[in-house]
């Protein structure tokens, strides 16, 4: 992937796999100081000292707010200065609300929604000071149509597009752009359970999306020219009818 983020510094939540891993290393192959956050420390601090300098590990628990508090002073005290956050960390659930766990929709949202937004604001006041920044928020295809069997995930994505809708409008004055990736299906964790072949006709079949190609999408996001915001970019398997 071409250079393209020299000299600045950005930080991926749920970088420790999936999208935010593919994420923050095409981030650093295009020049930035990355540090990847993640709560789970052994994966994240393997795979920072595997990609060496200019990948830094941050072991975050985003559901604890002490531990999303340390989140921001540690960056600075690391990289000095931050550029571009990627709120990308979530869980996913699906099924019938009929036969639903509501403690375990509790947790879904919590990540999802709660743990999001507290990440995002704590790491405004840096960039409202130096007028300057991005921030990117993972969202899903599920997030502008509504998944009749995801009902749970759907109302967390609806709730993200809400927060980055607004929230871009309220920090475009200090030259912060806010923007969402919407992916539809992705081979990562979440669909780990499948069976190796469902997976493997679904990718024949176009059905499915990789997690680098998402990267490929937010690197597009953050390499616009200042003057450009990317609000929404969806990304679709060929298959997908949505």
């Amino acid at each position: 992937m071409p250079a393209g983020l020299q000299g600045k510094v950005a930080a991926v939540t749920g970088a420790a796999s999936g999208i935010g891993l593919e994420c923050a290393k095409a981030m650093r192959a295009a020049g930035a100081r990355v540090v990847f956050i993640d709560r789970a420390a052994d994966a994240v601090n393997k795979i920072c000292a595997d990609l060496g300098s200019g990948a830094i590990p941050l072991v975050i628990d985003l559901t604890d707010p002490e531990s999303v508090a340390g989140m921001m002073p540690e960056i600075l005290r690391q990289a000095g200065q931050l550029d571009i956050f990627h709120a990308n960390a979530g869980s996913y659930i699906g099924g019938e609300v009929v036969d639903g766990d509501p403690d375990l929709w509790d947790r879904v949202l919590n990540l999802n929604i709660n743990a999001a937004f507290r990440s995002v604001q704590a790491v405004l006041p840096h960039m409202v000071e130096r007028r300057t920044g991005d921030i990117v928020m993972t969202s899903s295809i599920a997030g502008m149509v509504p998944v009749v069997w995801e009902p749970i995930y759907t109302a967390s994505k609806h709730a993200v597009q809400a927060f980055v809708h607004t929230v871009r409008r309220q920090v475009a004055k200090h030259g912060i752009r806010v923007g969402a990736v919407q992916p539809g299906p992705v081979v990562t964790a979440l669909i780990s359970d499948w069976p190796k072949d469902k997976l493997e006709s679904e990718l024949a079949a176009g059905g499915l999306i990789e997690p680098n190609e998402v990267a490929e999408a937010v690197m597009f996001m953050l390499t616009r020219p200042r003057n450009v915001t990317i609000r929404d970019l969806v990304i679709l398997p060929q298959s997908n009818d949505l």
